[in-house]
């Protein structure tokens, strides 16, 4: 008869094996599906684009705070593979871990740079000495260089700026911008963070602003904004008849693809259940 102690061992030894076979199990049932092929991240969707595609550029207000996965928000990328993508509301943990999904899960491999404006324990956690960094951030399938990123002498009743960087898109060296201007009540502050962009915008030839302007078209502070680039909405202007697709859940349009030295092929706007701003993309090319 074994003692005690032999028995002790006997019956861990089994547990362990049997918790073994347990989780051999779950992930033969679950299956891998992580960024890195790990548990429990699910497949990709059907429709998600397998490659970024030339020439295809995007913004997009991720909507914080919200309670939405990154993993959920990393599909709404991918289902359009942009080659560059401008986020506003962003938290940097948060674009680290859309990024490894997007590498992980999709094959889109994006550079990246952030244009944070604030350090938001409220808004992006983290610790008190040590809370995420929040404002927005710029993705690139090409290299980008030459990178600033200029906070607004007055954002309103929240930090904004912009950032801007250097990059190749339709094969020509392209300066793109990403903004967020002040709250939709605020038109005195969006006007002096109009001439602040604006300024740095008209010394490029070749430029992409991309970003929530919260303002619609026909707003005055936008004029200088209608005086140096067209928006990619073909039918879309500052003038009030215009006839331009909305791009929040409370039917305005907030969101641009302001263009110089480029013209659109095709403009989209795709609403998503993970924001409560829409995809803005466009195809385009140099002019």
């Amino acid at each position: 008869m074994p003692c005690p102690r032999e028995e002790a061992v006997v019956f861990g030894r089994g547990a362990g094996l049997l918790a073994g076979a347990v989780v051999v199990a779950l992930i033969v049932l679950v299956g891998p599906s992580t960024p890195s092929g790990g548990l429990f991240g699910g497949s990709p969707p059907a429709d998600a684009v397998r490659d970024a595609v030339p020439n295809r550029v995007m913004t997009w207000n991720i909507c914080n705070p919200c309670d939405v996965s990154n993993e959920d928000r990393a599909a709404d990328i991918a289902r359009y593979a942009p080659q560059v993508i401008g986020m506003q509301e962003t938290c940097v943990r948060d674009v680290e871990k859309i990024r490894n999904y997007l590498r992980g899960r999709y094959g889109l491999v994006y550079h990246v740079e952030y244009g944070t404006v604030l350090q938001s324990w409220g808004r992006c956690g983290g610790v008190p000495w040590n809370p995420g960094g929040f404002g927005q951030a710029i993705l690139s399938i090409a290299p980008m260089k030459d990178h600033v990123n200029v906070e607004y002498p007055d954002g309103g009743s929240e930090d904004r700026g912009y950032m801007a960087v250097t990059t190749t898109v339709g094969g020509k060296s392209t300066r793109v911008f990403n903004t967020h201007l002040a709250h939709r009540r605020q038109e005195e502050f969006r006007a002096e963070q109009i001439g602040v962009l604006t300024a740095e915008v008209r010394k490029y030839a070749r430029a992409i602003v991309l970003g929530d302007f919260n303002a619609v078209p026909e707003s005055p502070e936008l004029t200088k904004m209608w005086a140096l680039a067209s928006d990619a909405d073909p039918e879309c202007g500052p003038s009030a008849t215009g006839v331009c697709e909305v791009t929040t859940d409370w039917q305005s349009k907030f969101d641009y693809v302001f263009l110089r030295g480029f013209v659109p092929l095709e403009q989209h706007v795709n609403p998503t259940g993970n924001s409560d701003h829409h995809l803005v993309r466009t195809d385009l090319k140099p002019t």
